[in-house]
């Protein structure tokens, strides 16, 4: 399929894990991308993989000069028709009322208010003249209790409802959904389930963990005027986790 053919995507922390994945899926089908991460090499080296199609601008994703880079060599190839929300960080683990609120604070200004300001600059660089289309990145943990994670749940939980409010303000002329990946198989996630996969796996009805390309293809419908008459939704990536009896549940996180 081709169903990017001339479009250009901004997909943020994509130098790996599922912000590759994505960058990758829309090359296939057709689309140039702008990737963005923090570190410079891998960056460069990941645009390198993705072919010509693919820009890149390093920098972090809740620093305003870096958003305005960005933006920048996005004018300079002609403009904006897909946004994925892609960055998130989870720097702290525990209950939410043992969480330092500093790191409270961060975690939801790089989930979230990272998530509206680059929205924001999109629309302001005429994504809405151009009906382009927005995936919000959030998480399983953003719809359920997410044991250990908790803050970084609260914050997914909050990206998913400005998913839906985004989706009302912006419609009818950008679409804006949201998928919640369970655990997928990334550096991102190791930690739950490093050294115990098989255990971890067997907590889903589809008997294994999830991988970024399981993760892009939704993304990459959700992009696409295949859902052309889909907006403010959330899709659940779980392996079929949230099917388990009351009183089961499967690990959370992307």
């Amino acid at each position: 399929m081709r169903r990017f053919d001339g479009e250009l995507a901004l997909i943020t922390a994509a130098s790996r894990g599922i912000g590759y994945a994505i960058a990758e899926r829309l090359v296939a089908e057709g689309a140039r991308v702008v990737i963005t991460a923090r570190h410079e090499e891998p960056l460069r080296e990941s645009a390198e993989r993705l072919g010509d199609d693919a820009h890149w601008v390093a920098g972090r994703a809740d620093d305003p000069e870096h958003r305005a880079a960005v933006y920048a060599r996005i004018r300079e190839l002609g403009g904006l028709d897909l946004l994925v929300n892609n960055v998130g960080i989870n720097p702290v683990y525990g209950p939410a009322l043992d969480i330092d609120a500093t790191a409270a604070r961060k975690i939801l200004d790089v989930n979230v208010i990272g998530a509206l300001e680059w929205t924001r600059d999109a629309v302001a660089a005429g994504l809405r003249e151009r009906r382009g289309a927005i995936v919000n990145i959030a998480s399983i943990a953003g719809i359920g209790t997410s044991p250990g994670i908790a803050f970084y749940g609260i914050s997914k939980a909050a990206l998913i409802s400005l998913t839906t409010q985004l989706a009302y303000e912006l419609a009818p002329d950008i679409r804006v959904n949201a998928v919640a990946p369970s655990i997928v198989k990334t550096d991102f996630a190791k930690a739950l389930y490093d050294g115990r996969e098989a255990e971890v796996a067997a907590q889903f009805p589809l008997g294994r963990l999830g991988t970024p390309a399981e993760v892009a293809g939704p993304v990459a419908f959700l992009l696409s005027d295949d859902a052309a008459w889909i907006t403010g939704r959330t899709i659940v990536i779980d392996g079929g986790g949230s099917l388990r009896p009351i009183g089961q549940s499967a690990g959370a996180t992307r």
